[in-house]
């Protein structure tokens, strides 16, 4: 009953002490309380029932009674830390022991096997429990020996077997009433679905196992640990090192089990690296390793010690000392038969490769690229990424670029299995190592529209097919409108001056809860589609000039696209030119305001050297026509219309040379339908709405009641052209929660994917709008990133704050433009001619942009 109904097993079995039961039932009652408190609560607590249990079976002259206390006291010593003591309690109870009774001290030492990584000896008494089990029908128990099998497979890399041991226990555990078994059987799919490469599905089930360990009121410690790892892969390592550390101080608070606070400890560590923070890495990881020596559990002092030393690399060591460290612990996680020895022998040949010892990095880099043909997606990236840097060593080019392809097409397949346009811009990121070599090695071979193609190759990539559309869940649905209600009370209660925490907090539950539903999503586009064309790009430019900036090694590589060809020219560095642009936007931020205008010459003057930094001389070889900026993401809050070489020009920004051209080809759909929409709280109330309007026949204008989020998805979808005048909010905590204010709350990006088509052209009048947050390798999460692969073919927005009265002539003046029949751009460029000659306003006209190329 301890696994069915928790709770209620704690409560008979200290009922039954209270009746001073014999030496046989007060030990059962004792060791039921151990269990609980072993599994639920004090491990010291725990201990101490135990040991009475132990000695009422002796009293009791119950062999079989006494074996299976030994057993349960076994696990509990392992968990504490005592090792040796569990195993000799095991001992001592395999010998107590007979028949099936032994079978089930088997399996339990089995799962202290598995615990302490010693996998072989795991599976041989696993063998041996599950043979006697079957025999003796004990339905229960051979359903734990198979999840525990099909666990220790998981843990050698064995998939296919371990799903058909959890197949064969989900079968039987269907037929009992066994709750809390029940939940780690489904917690235990998930593992293996993360395994088989299936990040969505191994969130849903780690969500679900979640909720039914809720329902029985138990810890989820070990699902803590299994979710960091979900998480860090989906590239979600904030999160995940978030979770650990709120799982390590909930086990501390309960004097929970030694064992668990070490894996918890690694995943921390495995996070912290994963997200740039080496040196919680190190603290972490250094934790780790002594608790996992001291617990004598040598597979997994093996795997804290490999991340120990890539933070130590990380944060900026290197020395032949941590080649011979990397190397040892590669040998010993092969002996152990982990799927982590690639990701040693890899860490140890770039180690190598760093110090030029090169005889020693290809001995290290060969064992690693080994996996690159088996194996889940990113074992086989580490195989590819050793296959990199093999070739670069050996001064292959040629060699360099396949790997990379090879490794980045691996990647892009895992990334179209993910439909949540969070999750697949996110995991980018464990392509920009090969997609950085790539790229150095295109311009070692001094091919211009070859960098340009590596450039494309891992820029932008969410935007390359449409995010899988949310299903009609109706839960999510409530979720989105409960999440809409709860953010326009805490946003009139702050207005009004009254205390907004509770609201708050459901706000940030109803966005955990949507988000993670989002999550669960599955990808439905193939990876494989349509590759970005260098030669149809050239074609399709016309007069049309694209500048495209790629970053490497610190520095911008300027690639000027037209005229039927691809030249490249040399930058200035990317930090400098970040520190410029900072001082152009805090310059903007000024002048929105009036009685700022002295700051004109200063902002002027920052944009001057930005245009230096970023451009050189490229800026006199634009040619005449229209220019198309290509930045990376790092540099997508830059005002380009303030750049002196672009402020005449009919100009145009877009995430990618890909991303243009597919907006470039994008037809306008039937009917032209307008959609003008006021949203509250506007300092102006939208006064250009009106008049934008009128020029349009027949078009539709939502504002008061009826610029309510769903009746104006509805009118969005499929228009041809929307101008939304509503307050824009950047979320850089969370972009997919960014938004637009309407009547009844919040239009967030998780609403715009959830339109069949976006509006041909959009016009955001608003601040803000256009920020976007960099993620991944290069990637761009926002309002303006989601609509592009949706059918939106151009946006007008704005990337910092703006005067609400300015921003009112601009746009009647750009709605001039697009009545006369010219696109955004050209619509744009003119508006900014049109208005005032004065601070605000020119600041204004320099903070919108137009995005795509409608």
């Amino acid at each position: 009953m301890v696994f069915a109904a928790p709770m209620e097993a704690l409560a008979r079995a200290e009922r039954v002490l209270e009746t001073g039961p014999p030496p046989l039932h007060a030990s059962v009652a004792h060791q039921v309380i151990g269990i609980w408190q072993r599994d639920f609560g004090d491990l010291r607590i725990a201990l101490g029932h135990l040991r009475r249990a132990r000695d009422l079976a002796a009293r009791a002259e119950s062999a079989e009674r006494e074996a299976d206390v030994l057993a349960t006291l076994g696990v509990a010593l392992v968990h504490a830390g005592r090792t040796r003591q569990g195993l000799t309690a095991f001992e001592r109870g395999v010998a107590r022991g007979t028949g099936h009774t032994r079978a089930r001290v088997l399996y339990r030492r089995a799962y202290v096997w598995w615990v302490l990584g010693r996998h072989r000896e795991a599976l041989e008494d696993v063998r041996r429990a599950i043979s006697v089990l079957r025999q003796a029908d004990d339905v229960i128990w051979t359903a734990r020996a198979l999840t525990l099998r099909a666990t220790v497979h998981l843990a050698l890399g064995a998939v296919d077997r371990a799903d058909a041991d959890f197949t064969a226990a989900e079968r039987l555990w269907e037929t009992t009433g066994q709750e809390h078994d029940k939940a780690d059987a489904v917690e235990s799919r998930g593992l293996a679905a993360f395994r088989s490469g299936d990040i969505p599905a191994a969130l849903r089930l780690l969500d679900e196992a979640e909720e039914r360990y809720a329902k029985l009121g138990t810890p989820t410690f070990m699902l803590d640990i299994r979710r960091c790892e979900v998480l860090m892969a989906a590239g979600l390592a904030p999160e995940a090192l978030a979770g650990a550390d709120a799982a390590i101080a909930r086990l501390d608070g309960i004097g929970g089990q030694s064992t668990r606070k070490a894996e918890l400890l690694l995943a921390a560590a495995r996070a912290a690296r994963s997200a740039g923070d080496p040196h919680t890495a190190i603290a972490r990881a250094a934790v780790a390793v002594r608790l996992f020596a001291a617990q004598r559990r040598s597979w997994w002092e093996t795997h804290a010690r490999l991340v120990l030393i890539e933070a130590r690399v990380a944060s900026g060591r290197g020395s032949g000392r941590l080649v011979a460290d990397a190397a040892r612990v590669a040998e010993r996680l092969a002996s152990f038969g982990s799927p982590a020895a690639p990701e040693a022998s890899l860490l140890a040949g770039r180690i190598a490769l760093g110090l030029g010892w090169t005889a020693d990095a290809e001995r290290h880099l060969a064992l690693a690229a080994r996996s690159r043909h088996a194996g889940p997606p990113l074992a086989r990236m580490t195989g590819w990424a050793a296959q990199a840097l093999r070739a670069r060593a050996a001064g292959s080019g040629r060699g360099v670029l396949e790997a990379c392809r090879r490794g980045l097409d691996v990647l892009d397949d895992h990334r179209m299995t993910l439909g949540a346009s969070e999750l697949r811009a996110r995991a980018t990121a464990q392509g920009a190592e090969l997609a950085a070599l790539a790229q150095q090695a295109s311009l070692a071979r001094g091919g211009p529209r070859r960098l340009l193609e590596w450039s494309e190759r891992w820029r932008a990539t969410v935007l390359s097919a449409p995010p899988t559309r949310p299903p009609a869940d109706p839960a999510l649905l409530s979720g989105l409108t409960a999440f809409r209600e709860i953010a326009a009370r805490a946003e009139a209660a702050r207005v009004e001056g009254r205390p907004v925490p509770a609201l708050e907090r459901e706000q940030r539950r109803l966005e955990r809860e949507i988000r993670a539903r989002t999550h669960h999503m599955r990808g439905d586009a193939s990876g494989d589609g349509r590759r970005f064309d260098a030669a149809r790009l050239l074609e399709r430019l016309g007069d049309t000039t694209l500048v495209e900036l790629a970053v490497l090694d610190g520095r911008v590589q300027v690639l000027l696209c037209g005229q039927g060809r691809v030249r490249r020219f040399e930058g200035g560095a990317l930090a400098q030119a970040l520190t410029e642009a900072e001082h152009v936007q805090a310059g903007l931020r000024r002048l929105a305001h009036p009685g700022a205008e002295a700051r004109l010459p200063l902002v002027e003057a920052a944009g001057r050297r930005l245009e230096e930094l970023l451009f050189g001389g490229v800026a006199r070889r634009l040619g005449g026509g229209p220019v198309v900026i290509v930045p990376p993401g790092a540099l997508h809050r830059v005002p380009w219309a303030l750049l002196p070489a672009l402020r005449e020009r009919v100009l145009s920004v877009s995430p990618s040379a890909g991303s243009w051209l597919r907006a470039r080809e994008t037809e306008a759909p039937p009917g032209g339908r307008h959609v003008f929409v006021r949203g509250p709280g506007l300092a102006t109330g939208g006064a250009e709405v009106p008049e934008a309007a009128g020029r349009h026949d027949a078009a539709t204008v939502l504002e008061h009641d009826d610029a309510r989020v769903p009746r104006v998805l509805r009118e969005l979808d499929g228009a041809a052209l929307a101008h939304l005048a509503a307050h824009g909010t950047f979320r850089a905590d969370s972009p997919m929660f960014s938004s637009l204010r309407m009547a009844d709350g919040p239009l967030i990006v998780h609403d715009f994917e959830r339109l069949d088509r976006s509006p041909y052209r959009i016009v955001l009048s608003s601040c803000d709008t256009a920020r976007l947050a960099s993620v991944g390798a290069d990637e761009l999460l926002g309002l303006v990133t989601a609509l592009l692969p949706l059918g939106t073919a151009g946006v007008v927005a704005s990337s910092a704050p703006v005067n609400d009265a300015a921003v009112v002539p601009l746009m009647l003046a750009l709605h001039k433009g697009l009545d006369a029949g010219l696109s955004l751009a050209e619509a744009l460029r003119d508006a900014r001619a049109a208005v005032p000659d004065d601070a605000v306003h020119q600041a204004t006209g320099w903070a919108f942009a137009a995005f795509g190329a409608a």
